[in-house]
Order: structure tokens, then C-alpha cells, then sequence
């Protein structure tokens, strides 16, 4: 037992740990805050842009959901990082993570829109344009509401998901909580900078799970 406390909760270690830590959860929470952005945003975008019913654009983004839905995170992020260089496309380490990220959460959202919008009764669409209302607008006003309302619990547990794999940022040399925890680690050959890191990531994502949970039981009455 005394190992485990001064191996993993040496306090010591954890308030030389802490600075550092703390630098890299903030930069965790700006790559998180980017990253819902963009991919539930991108999501409905192309949820939306499927409502076109234009057969060469519906292909094109089917195409893209299944291979980001398929790829590992990592593999997204390795190829940004260290793949686009030698197309002369670079990216920091920062853009690199917050971008594979958004397009692997755009590319499950995208489903998850559409599927609710493809489940909304087609009697909505009928009396939307009983009352005279053109499609677009038929879409914005009485579909999409509904739609997002189904979809929204299931698009905050992939979001939660995903966005912990802020934590491969490690793989670029980014600098959030996990990265900044390891270079502690490394020079104070002590594990309770990881005690830390844990701390941290369960201080950010706990809110979200309950979040998460008070959606899953508002939505289903």
C-alpha cells in the first residue's frame, strides 16, 4: 500500500506535477470546445446537405462517413500530422488533433442526423406542405426540430466518445493533460503526474455524462 501512495499520490510530486498539468487540461479543453464545435456542426451539415437528394453529392458523403467511421482515430491523426507535410499541407500539432478529431465526430454525427431526419414521420412533410410551406422551409421549421430532438442524446454520447481521444494528441507531441503529465513523469520518474492527468479528464468529462444522461431521460418521455 505505502508503494502504491508513493508511486501514484505522492503529493510532492504532485504539486511540482500540478503547473504543468493544468497548462496542458486547458489546452484538452480549447482542442475539446473546437472539436464539438466543428464535428456536430459539419455533422448537421452534411445531415442537411443529404436532403438534397442530389445523387452524386449523397454518394460523395456517404463515401466520407464510412471511411472516417471506419479509420481509428490515430490513423486520422498520424496521416494529418504526418502524411499532409509532404503534399505541403501543414497543420501544429494543436490544428492537427482538433481537426482529425472533427472530421471523425462530423462523420458519426452526419449518420445520426440523418438517420433522425429520415425518421420523422412523412406525415410531418405532408402537412407542412398542406399549409403551404415549401421544403426548405417545411425542413427548418417542423422536420429539423424534431429530428434534432432524437438525435441529440445519441450525438452527445459520440461526442463524449470522441473527444476523449484528445489524448492521442500525445502521438503529434501535443501538450494537453496526458502529454504534459508523461514529461513530468519522465523527469520525476513518478506516476502520480497520471493520477493527475486522471483528475483532470474526470473533472472535464464527468459534467458531460451527466449532461449526456439528463438528455437520454429528458428525450425519451
Amino acid at each position: 500500500m505505502q508503494q502504491i501512495f508513493e508511486n501514484y499520490f505522492n503529493l510532492q510530486v504532485l504539486k511540482a506535477a500540478f503547473p504543468d498539468v493544468l497548462a496542458g487540461f486547458w489546452v484538452t479543453v480549447r482542442a475539446a470546445v473546437l472539436i464539438i464545435a466543428m464535428g456536430v456542426s459539419g455533422g448537421l451539415g452534411l445531415a442537411l446537405l443529404r436532403c438534397l437528394r442530389n445523387r452524386l453529392l449523397d454518394a460523395a458523403i456517404r463515401f466520407y462517413v464510412e471511411i472516417f467511421r471506419t479509420l481509428p482515430q490515430l490513423v486520422v491523426l498520424i496521416f494529418i500530422y504526418f502524411g499532409l507535410p509532404y503534399a505541403g499541407i501543414r497543420f501544429s500539432a494543436f490544428l492537427s488533433t482538433v481537426i482529425a478529431l472533427s472530421a471523425v465526430l462530423a462523420a458519426f454525427s452526419a449518420e445520426i442526423f440523418w438517420a433522425a431526419i429520415a425518421a420523422v414521420p412523412a406525415g410531418q412533410w405532408e402537412a407542412a406542405s398542406a399549409l403551404g410551406f415549401r421544403r426548405p422551409q417545411a425542413l427548418f421549421l417542423f422536420i429539423l426540430p424534431q429530428a434534432i430532438r432524437l438525435a441529440l442524446p445519441l450525438v452527445t454520447n459520440r461526442t463524449i466518445a470522441i473527444t476523449k481521444g484528445t489524448a492521442f494528441g500525445i502521438a503529434v507531441s501535443l501538450q494537453e493533460t496526458l502529454g504534459s503529465a508523461q514529461s513530468v513523469m519522465s523527469i520525476k520518474a513518478n506516476s502520480s503526474p497520471l493520477t493527475l492527468a486522471a483528475g483532470f479528464y474526470l473533472l472535464f468529462f464527468i459534467p458531460l455524462v451527466m449532461f449526456s444522461r439528463y438528455l437520454e431521460r429528458h428525450f425519451s418521455h
